[in-house]
């Protein structure tokens, strides 16, 4: 007789729990999964928020980022600006903008903050940047850059005196197509960083394994293009942004908003520019023993770029802009990463 009872009470408890997961366990289910994410996103933010330096008087003008930005032409020159105020929005002290001379005087027009070279096109282009590079502490590359032979020469040239100073280089736009026509320009560069949507994506995977990438597990090719570049940091932008520096995959939940305009990619390499160079800078005082610090700049980025659009969406809807969200970097830094 035991062996029938032992059977009945387990059937019942079975679909006593059943009928409490189809009543309320399964929305708690779910709010459990979406609590693992927001747990993930708490634990980077506070990785984050370890990398940002004090503000103190007496620090001198410079001493928390000087950020170059690699791009500007006749065709794109908001793009340049949108990285560059970022940049300083963010927080570094001096923002410069390396751009083709028919270009540098609108840039200038945007804002005053903002240090102009109109030097890309001159034929002396990489001596004239070379000579910054000492005073630079991160550089961001393909914003507005175009893709005429001659900027993307420059550019390639820049990208190695660069990497022989050891600054961190974020890359982006079309510094990306650059990078599929050269992938070594930038392979194996562990202060270097991608910031593809998925169209750069594709192509940049394309052009490394001969292959088209697996839309089902985009985790995977992600590790795959990573290891193929030599461990580089990459981050795909998407509905959920994706980071790896090859080991593992960090995932920015960070909710958004629906509004996709132009300029938003160049809001986060911007910024990028200037939380890459405080990550490394911490990395080096031991502050970062565990994780990548390009990894965990990146992750800030994403954040800050995803609350940026989510506050600005709140108060213009469809109508917001790039511009709406530069006005949201200052609340939002001190919401995620000084609160």
């Amino acid at each position: 007789m035991l062996q029938p009872l032992v059977a009945f009470f387990l059937v019942t408890s079975l679909i006593g729990t059943l009928l409490f997961l189809n009543d309320r366990g399964l929305d708690r289910y779910y709010s459990l999964g979406s609590s693992s994410h927001r747990g993930m996103d708490d634990d980077m933010l506070s990785l984050v928020k370890s990398t940002v330096p004090p503000l103190t008087s007496k620090k001198h003008k410079g001493q928390d980022g000087r950020i170059g930005i690699i791009g500007g032409c006749q065709d794109y020159t908001g793009a340049p600006y949108f990285a560059a105020i970022s940049a300083l929005k963010v927080g570094a002290d001096l923002s410069h903008v390396f751009c083709t001379k028919d270009a540098a005087s609108v840039i200038k027009s945007y804002s005053p903050e903002l240090i102009v070279h109109p030097v890309l096109d001159s034929p002396n282009a990489v001596e004239e940047i070379e000579k910054w590079l000492p005073r630079l502490h991160g550089l961001v590359v393909g914003p507005g850059l175009g893709r005429d032979d001659l900027l993307l020469k420059a550019a390639k040239e820049v990208i190695e005196k660069s990497k022989a100073r050891d600054i961190p280089i974020v890359i982006d736009a079309d510094g990306l197509w650059l990078v599929t026509q050269q992938p070594s320009v930038i392979q194996g560069y562990q202060k270097g960083i991608l910031t593809p949507n998925f169209m750069e994506f594709t192509r940049l995977y394309e052009a490394l394994h001969h292959k088209s990438v697996d839309g089902s597990d985009p985790q995977r090719s992600l590790l795959q293009l990573s290891a193929a570049m030599g461990n580089l940091t990459l981050l795909l932008k998407g509905e959920k942004d994706l980071i790896t520096d090859g080991t593992k995959v960090v995932t920015c939940s960070i909710e958004g908003s629906g509004r996709r305009c132009g300029g938003q990619g160049d809001l986060l390499s911007g910024s990028l520019g200037v939380l890459a160079h405080w990550a490394h800078t911490a990395s080096a005082a031991g502050l970062l023993r565990s994780f990548s610090p390009s990894v965990v700049a990146a992750f800030g980025a994403c954040a800050l770029t995803r609350q940026c659009n989510s506050q600005a969406f709140q108060q213009h809807g469809r109508s917001t802009t790039t511009t709406d969200m530069i006005q949201e970097i200052g609340p939002v830094f001190k919401k995620l990463f000084e609160s």
